[in-house]
């Protein structure tokens, strides 16, 4: 990576922190975003809030889990994110992934706390990859245990509930980990929401399915039909 495409990527780094205050998903210095370099990831460091991130304030971490302050020595009393654990072991496990945040929003942690997940009540459940999004055990924060969790709770997933914590989101790159972050909790929102009336049914598999198909066909998501094509 050239250092142009390095100091571009640290600056998408920030803007995505900065974005997901911006968007209410987290506040203050909670929560944190991590990218994927060459033989590791770029992490926002612990307790700096976002505003005041400059690009060399940014760590690089390994994945033989050696760091670097970016543009600063280490006497700068810069340090990882306390959640580089599972920030690392993501990217490391997840070839396809190549961003990750993480987020305490309102309410997907509400829901959080009470172990629950978000089964297939609305289709866009299939944004975080599957039919339903999980909610991984608790353990306490920045421990390998919660990154044991966390990948359970990932697997064949794009985003993941964390009990008694908040959510993590992944991505293709910081763009699709925040979109996707952001979708979570409208979608947990919307949850708690028709909760308020009874258990919400859900869709079938069979009907997941079709929306995981679509989701995942070129002219998927997000795509309109084609207005030239006349279905006989």
């Amino acid at each position: 990576m050239t250092d142009a495409a390095a100091d571009a990527l640290a600056g998408e780094l920030i803007a995505t922190a900065l974005a997901m205050n911006e968007r209410g998903i987290n506040s203050g210095t909670s929560g944190n975003v991590s990218v994927r370099i060459d033989g590791g990831m770029l992490i926002t460091p612990s307790g700096v809030p976002y505003e005041r991130l400059e690009a060399a304030d940014l760590i690089q971490m390994r994945f033989d889990t050696g760091w670097t302050v970016r543009g600063r020595d280490r006497s700068s009393g810069l340090r990882p994110s306390s959640e580089w654990r599972f920030h690392l072991d993501i990217l490391e496990a997840r070839p396809e992934v190549h961003a990750v945040v993480h987020a305490h929003p309102t309410a997907a942690t509400a829901l959080s706390v009470h172990g629950r997940g978000i089964g297939p009540f609305h289709y866009m459940v299939g944004i975080a990859g599957g039919h339903d999004i999980r909610c991984a055990d608790y353990a306490t924060f920045g421990t390998e245990q919660l990154s044991v969790n966390a990948l359970a709770a990932l697997a064949d997933r794009r985003a993941c509930l964390l009990a008694h914590h908040g959510i993590i989101a992944l991505g293709v790159d910081l763009a699709e980990a925040l979109a996707v972050a952001v979708e979570v909790e409208v979608l947990a929102a919307q949850y708690l929401a028709a909760l308020t009336i009874g258990e919400p049914p859900e869709l079938t598999e069979a009907q997941m399915d079709e929306v995981l198909a679509k989701m995942a066909a070129p002219d998927g998501y997000g795509s309109s039909p084609d207005p030239t094509i006349v279905e006989e």
